[in-house]
C-alpha cells in the first residue's frame, strides 16, 4: 500500500506534480484525518500553534478556482487570458485544495510576551506555515496523491473568507492542490550537494 512508503522514501518521491484528476486513491476522511494529525503535531515556534488549515473537497474545492478565475480575469490582458484560464482549470481539475492560514493573534501575543524575540516572530510564522505545507505535500504523496504548491494570495483571500465563513485578519499563505497522478514528473536535476549544499564535521567513520 502507498502509506506503508517509509518517510524518507515519500520525501524522495514527492515531487510537483500538475496533471491531476479528481480521482482519490483514500477516502475523504482519510485526508481530513492527515491534516488534523499535520495540525497537531507539525511543530511551531515557541507552540504558537498559528497555522489554520481549510481543506475544500470535490465541489468546494471547484468552487475556489472558480472563484480565482473570476477575481484575475479583469486583472490579466485579453491577449493572455487563455493560457491564464488554462492553467488555472488544471489546477480545478484535481481533487482538492488545502489553504494554509496564519492566524496573527497567537504571533501578537508571543511578541508582547517576548518583546527581546518581537522583529523575529513574523518571519518564525513563516516557517511554522511552510513546515505544515511540506508535512501536508509529503503525507499525501504517501498516499498516492499528486499535489503542487501554488500562491494566489492575497489576491483571493476575501473572496475565500467571505464564503467559508473564514476570520478576515488571518492571512492566506499558499494552496496546496492535490489530486490522482494523471503524469508522473520529469527528472529531477540536482546541482552538487557535498561542499556546496551540504557541509558536515565531526562525523564518525563507519
Amino acid at each position: 500500500m502507498a502509506s506503508e512508503k517509509s518517510f524518507l522514501q515519500a520525501i524522495k518521491d514527492r515531487r510537483t506534480i500538475y496533471a491531476l484528476s479528481k480521482n482519490s486513491p483514500i477516502p475523504d476522511s482519510k485526508i481530513v484525518d492527515i491534516a488534523k494529525q499535520a495540525v497537531l503535531h507539525v511543530p511551531s515556534s515557541f507552540n504558537s500553534q498559528s497555522t489554520r488549515l481549510v481543506v475544500l473537497l470535490n465541489d468546494e474545492h471547484d468552487k475556489f478556482w472558480d472563484f480565482v478565475k473570476d477575481v484575475l480575469k479583469p486583472m490579466v490582458p485579453e491577449d493572455q487570458w487563455s493560457h491564464t484560464e488554462q492553467r488555472v482549470s488544471g489546477f480545478r481539475g484535481g481533487y482538492g485544495s488545502i489553504l494554509f492560514f496564519e492566524d496573527p493573534e497567537p504571533v501578537s501575543a508571543l511578541q508582547k510576551a517576548f518583546p527581546i524575540y518581537a522583529h523575529h516572530f513574523p518571519d518564525w510564522s513563516e516557517h511554522t506555515s511552510a513546515m505544515h505545507q511540506y508535512a501536508l505535500w509529503v503525507a499525501l504523496e504517501a498516499e498516492g496523491l499528486g499535489a503542487n504548491l501554488q500562491h494566489y494570495n492575497p489576491i483571493i483571500d476575501r473572496k475565500a473568507q467571505e464564503e467559508w465563513n473564514i476570520p478576515l485578519e488571518w492571512k492566506l499563505r499558499g494552496q496546496l492542490v492535490f489530486g490522482g497522478k494523471e503524469k508522473d514528473a520529469g527528472e529531477k536535476e540536482f546541482k552538487p550537494v557535498e561542499g556546496e549544499r551540504l557541509f558536515v564535521h565531526g562525523a564518525k567513520k563507519d
